[in-house]
């Protein structure tokens, strides 16, 4: 069990620092002397501190730009090389008792149709995601104490992990559900829980009370002290993010960081995750009446700047952003992302059903599992459906301790070719299967460890003998 010194969220959010370092920031950001100490600082490839990474953000100097991209290219490659992990959210319910002004779940919103699986429900949507050629899921929920109970939740992953369909199985289900207590983290732990997922939405308290008026999602100390209470539960892998376009872009950035400095002082690893989502148009939603929208090319900034910030920390990206933007954000940090994904309740057996206004946000990024895996096999990144670190137990500081030593690259590359090997024989398209056939055999050449390469190559003939589900 953890020792946490500090619950208290206005400590490691501290406003008065946030504002300071927003002025620190804009007072030297023409500074070439120290923007040139950060840079060579960033080179190291063991991260900077949140005034530091600030002070890049606010630089307009166009060399000093593209050396921050250049540097987050190399740190993505040195620690995640081309490997893109793929996901799906599953959703639910979207039963909720919380009124957030930007979520159409919101309680008094009457024109969304209500929904929520049951376990029969459940099952057909993780055949059809299993179909697909989904291993990893992030479940999502409202937040409602009667439809949403702790125990549904718990009871939906018990039926997710024994649906064995054909030859596919869920290996890792992480969770995306509201912040709850040391006990019910523990439970969750218990019920083989990948990664915790909770985004702090904004890290303005004034602005989150006014975004969240009524609600158990309303009391900002107990939403932001959820990382804290679910790592001293045992969790040891937690997500986070902001919603950005709630608040301004700089405001958030940095409290995101001191965020994940606050994780890494005090449990001794930061997040294993952060998502970076932006606002976007939903059922009763519309991003007009917002003012904080992030642009691309700044939106391009910060993904590269927490990237150089938190090193070895993933990065998540979804449905959210469309085809081009993924395809930037992937060469300056991002090592996740979703395919396929509907946001509706139900949506993956009933497509339709994104019509019946049950979905949380619109999707810019409408391809199938399979178009996705063809076009970033066509970039050069390599889809990889592995769960084996979860899987073996190589989660929160043993996972970090291989990555930092370069050891996890041993780990990962093989086992995303040997996924991806699942995938091309159980679900690809010909023309997909093809072009990752190639990828594997040119990169299982270039293994350079030949005990690692020796077994890889056995996994891969024993694939093609039909033998499935290896710890991966």
């Amino acid at each position: 069990m953890y020792n946490v010194k500090s619950h208290i969220a206005e400590e490691f959010i501290n406003d008065a620092e946030i504002c300071d370092t927003m002025i620190y920031a804009r007072e030297h950001c023409n500074d070439a002397e120290l923007i040139q100490q950060i840079l060579k600082k960033a080179r190291e490839h063991k991260g900077i501190t949140h005034r530091e990474a600030a002070v890049l953000l606010e630089c307009e100097d166009k060399d000093v730009i593209n050396e921050i991209f250049d540097i987050a290219n190399e740190i993505k490659h040195r620690f995640y090389g081309n490997r893109i992990v793929m996901f799906a959210p599953l959703y639910l319910s979207n039963y909720c008792v919380n009124s957030c002004v930007y979520c159409p779940y919101h309680v008094k919103n009457k024109n969304i149709r209500r929904k929520k699986l049951s376990q029969e429900e459940i099952r057909q949507e993780v055949i059809a995601l299993q179909d697909m050629g989904h291993k990893r899921l992030a479940l999502e929920a409202g937040e409602h104490p009667i439809y949403n109970p702790l125990e549904y939740i718990l009871e939906s992953i018990k039926t997710i992990y024994s649906i064995k369909h054909k030859n596919g199985a869920i290996r890792r289900v992480n969770v995306n559900i509201a912040a709850t207590t040391v006990e019910n983290y523990r439970r969750l732990k218990d019920a083989g829980i990948g990664t915790y997922i909770l985004f702090q939405e904004t890290y303005n308290k004034k602005n989150y009370e006014a975004l969240h008026p009524k609600g158990p999602k309303s009391d900002y100390a107990y939403h932001t002290e959820a990382m804290d209470r679910a790592m001293e539960a045992g969790i040891d892998d937690v997500g986070i993010g902001v919603l950005y376009g709630l608040e301004t872009y700089r405001y958030d950035f940095i409290g995101l960081l001191m965020h994940a400095e606050h994780l890494e002082a005090t449990f001794g690893v930061g997040p294993h995750t952060i998502s970076v989502p932006r606002l976007c148009m939903a059922d009763d939603i519309d991003t007009t009446d917002f003012k904080n929208a992030v642009p691309d090319d700044i939106f391009y900034r910060i993904v590269a700047i927490i990237r150089i910030a938190v090193p070895y920390t993933g990065m998540i990206i979804s449905t959210r952003e469309s085809e081009k933007c993924r395809a930037r954000l992937l060469e300056i940090g991002i090592s996740q992302m979703s395919g396929g994904s509907r946001t509706s309740v139900g949506g993956y057996v009933s497509p339709e059903s994104e019509e019946e206004n049950s979905a949380q946000f619109d999707v810019a990024d409408h391809r199938t599992l399979d178009e996705v895996v063809g076009w970033l096999l066509d970039l050069n990144h390599i889809p990889s459906f592995c769960t084996a670190c979860y899987r073996e137990g190589r989660t929160g500081d043993r996972f970090m301790t291989l990555l930092k030593n370069g050891q996890i690259s041993n780990c990962c590359l093989p086992n995303a070719l040997i996924t991806l090997k699942e995938y091309a024989k159980d679900y690809a398209s010909p023309e997909v299967r093809e072009k990752a056939e190639e990828m594997i055999k040119r990169l299982l050449a270039n293994v350079p460890n030949e005990k690692v390469r020796a077994n890889a190559t056995k996994y891969l003939a024993a694939i093609d003998e039909g033998k499935r589900d290896f710890r991966f």
